[in-house]
């Protein structure tokens, strides 16, 4: 009789520090041996610090790109019937179609929009939008933080626009947005949604952008789809990409057009402007339609859309993108509160309540530079939070990953460590 292969253990994903705590409070728990190993008897309590000032965070895991998993993640449970096989094979272009199809559901995109994915994660989606539509009119240039102030770099120094229309730039320090009342609707407009680095996102619904306007807006909404609400009418090109509020996998971007948008491609050839392979959008003055049904430009990793598929799912189990804004603001509130206690040496770089965003959390501390470094790589070592350091653009500050794969309880549990790194650094 063939025997049953052995069972495999199943692969349980905890944060380093969290499967520590389980691994010691099981084994302390359940012997009465008094010889117990001091080692271990160290794992059972290394959660809490001499001054701990609570529980630490179940999950530590802060960084803003690429962002945590969703709760209850397991690769195990992604669906392997496509690895290893082509990306242009029947369940290839099915499981693509699908992550599209799913995509616009979700975001609530009109039926008449385009969603494509292409390669190269938020930058690569925005590059391209770039390179291929601006040019035709003026340009209005809104940026308040690092990536913004990138694609107004690019505008100048690499497509050199300047040298055949206007380029007006709106700018305003970090923590602070611009006259967004001082774009042109006339003019391609040129925004960041939500300013990772900074904090700072435009005030909901979009306002400053006309219903009636003759432009584009190419929206850069990498670290807002999926956690704020996108007013699609304003919208004619968006650009995200999965890593961030679905904690999706690096390295590929979202692309979505509106009809105006599909109508500046198939009417406008810039001139004297070679496009590499990976940033054309049109075929012989038309647009390539398959890359809005599933035929990518060029190979992407099948693994990361089934990845994608699999946070998309997640996503709708919770009650879709309503449920998802309200975990981030639940975290933003706990954030809020916090903040609002201990005013005297913590705040946000983003200014204005209305501009605040609920994903990408910005804090400025009453330390310096040096000394924030200490705290960040404290809470490193102290097993609390992990990659909360500010951008490295930004004024000296720290970043907390707000977005709606991060449990509010995880966010609760991170502000009086806060308090305590706070105090340790400033007292030495």
């Amino acid at each position: 009789t063939q025997q049953a292969p052995p069972r495999q253990p199943k692969m349980m994903r905890f944060p380093t520090a969290a499967a520590t705590r389980a691994a010691a409070f099981v084994a302390t728990r359940s012997t009465n041996n008094p010889a117990a190993s001091s080692a271990l008897r160290f794992s059972a309590l290394r959660a809490m610090s001499a001054a701990a000032p609570g529980p630490k965070p179940e999950n530590i895991e802060f960084s803003s790109g690429p962002c945590k998993k969703r709760p209850g993640y397991d690769v195990a449970a992604l669906d392997q019937r496509v690895l290893g096989r082509s990306h242009r094979s029947k369940i290839g272009k099915e499981r693509l179609a699908f992550a599209i199809s799913e995509t616009k559901r979700l975001l609530g995109v009109p039926d008449d929009y385009l969603v494509g994915i292409v390669p190269a994660s938020d930058t690569g989606a925005y590059e391209m939008a770039m390179w291929n539509v601006l040019g035709a009119r003026d340009v209005d240039v809104c940026h308040w933080e690092s990536f913004g102030k990138g694609w107004f770099a690019d505008a100048i120094s690499h497509l050199k626009l300047r040298d055949t229309v206007t380029i007006n730039e709106h700018t305003a320090d970090y923590g602070d947005l611009p006259d967004l009342s001082k774009t042109n609707p006339d003019n391609d407009i040129c925004f960041t949604f939500n300013g990772t680095t900074s904090g700072v996102r435009v005030k909901e619904g979009c306002d400053f952008i006309s219903d009636d306007r003759k432009g584009l807006t190419l929206c850069d909404a990498t670290s807002a789809c999926f956690a704020m609400n996108m007013p699609w009418d304003k919208l004619d090109i968006t650009t995200y990409s999965w890593q961030k509020v679905l904690g999706g996998e690096g390295g590929h971007g979202v692309l979505v057009l509106s009809p105006r948008a599909v109508e500046r491609l198939e009417s406008f050839t810039p001139e004297n402007r070679p496009l590499p392979k990976i940033f054309r959008l049109t075929k012989k003055g038309k647009l390539d339609a398959g890359i809005f049904k599933g035929a990518t430009i060029n190979t992407p990793s099948m693994l990361a859309v089934e990845d994608y598929i699999d946070a998309l799912t997640w996503a709708d189990s919770l009650g879709g993108v309503p449920a998802l804004i309200k975990r981030a603001e639940d975290n933003l509130a706990v954030v809020d509160k916090f903040v609002g206690e201990n005013s005297s040496w913590i705040n946000f770089l983003a200014k204005d309540p209305e501009t605040r965003s609920a994903t990408s959390v910005c804090l400025t501390l009453d330390l310096t530079a040096d000394q924030i470094k200490a705290l960040v790589a404290l809470l490193d070592k102290e097993q609390v939070a992990l990659d909360i350091g500010g951008y490295r653009d930004a004024p000296p500050s720290i970043r907390i990953w707000c977005g709606s794969t991060v449990e509010t309880a995880d966010v609760a549990a991170l502000m009086p460590w806060l308090k305590w790194a706070f105090d340790e650094v400033k007292g030495n």
